[in-house]
């Protein structure tokens, strides 16, 4: 498949759905939690307007050029990752980008936003940077470990790194999906998928329950949009990722819309039941228990 200057509007028109629906999405999971604490929550669509109000805001703050490089290398990170992963599979209007890249591609992306703001906060001069740094390449490590070796193993059993190759060899029925066909392969990502979505118990970056520091106090204005913007597409393009390569793909944006849903579901239930690790602990039961299902699902193959 070549390039075509015709795709580039499609692909705008994914990331402007997958915008909408992650912030319809997200308010729907805080409206979920706050039931759960007996409170009525958010507006459906006040993610909305929290976005627009911070993009139209501007600073006279200055910290230096890779602070505020910070976000916008996390954001970059998200767009690619979702732009060079076919969305809806058989779809040219919806492969995007997917052509231009593999499995491998995609796997630089999830690293490149967390990379790009350690960076950030590393001259943010704040006393505790380097603390929120260590947190969160240690888990982001530690989390990814799994998922990487649960990939190995995919691309070893279906003898390719093409997303779309791979989405292709699991049609004909929900038992030739992944899940089904290579068990401890979904086993060790799903593991991974928690700690990759930073929701509790291992939201140890964010760490809401302490004294509020960090990136979402540090940054402001349309630097803290970029951030929510990214925290709107960045779940949703790796919970594309495992749709593709575990769980059959999807041929319709109503079964997109589905799948996605419920993967996500797994980490928001995981999230309002137990509460937070202390860093130790999170990247102890990767290794503990996550690393060791990747290995297995290596050797199943």
């Amino acid at each position: 498949m070549n390039f075509e200057w015709i795709q580039i509007p499609y692909s705008l028109l994914t990331l402007f759905i997958v915008i909408n629906y992650g912030l319809l999405l997200n308010a729907f999971i805080a409206k979920i939690a706050a039931r759960i604490g007996r409170r009525h929550g958010i507006h459906l669509f006040q993610n909305h307007i929290d976005l627009i109000k911070n993009y139209s805001l501007r600073t006279s703050i200055t910290h230096g050029v890779m602070f505020y490089l910070g976000p916008v290398f996390r954001l970059g990170g998200g767009v690619g990752l979702l732009l060079f992963v076919p969305t809806l599979y058989g779809s040219e209007m919806f492969s995007n980008l997917s052509f231009s890249g593999d499995l491998i591609l995609a796997l630089y992306f999830v690293f490149f936003g967390a990379l790009g703001m350690a960076l950030g906060a590393g001259e943010s001069g704040h006393p505790h940077a380097a603390i929120g740094v260590s947190r969160g390449l240690s888990q982001m490590t530690t989390a990814e470990l799994p998922f990487a070796l649960a990939v190995f193993s995919v691309s070893l059993q279906y003898q390719t790194l093409s997303i779309t190759e791979i989405v292709s060899l699991q049609q004909g029925g929900f038992l030739n999906w992944t899940l089904f066909t290579n068990p401890l392969a979904v086993a060790a990502a799903m593991l991974s998928f928690l700690g990759s979505m930073m929701r509790p118990p291992f939201d140890v970056v964010l760490a809401p329950q302490e004294i509020p520091i960090g990136p979402p106090t540090e940054y402001h204005s349309s630097y803290l949009a970029m951030m929510q913007t990214n925290r709107t597409i960045f779940p949703i393009a790796k919970i594309v990722i495992y749709m593709n390569l575990f769980f059959g793909g999807a041929a319709s944006w109503p079964v997109f819309f589905l799948k996605v849903f419920l993967i996500y579901m797994v980490s928001v239930f995981v999230g309002v039941v137990f509460p937070r690790f202390r860093v130790e602990q999170s990247i102890r039961w990767f290794l503990i228990y996550a690393v060791p299902l990747g290995i297995l699902s290596i050797l199943w193959v």
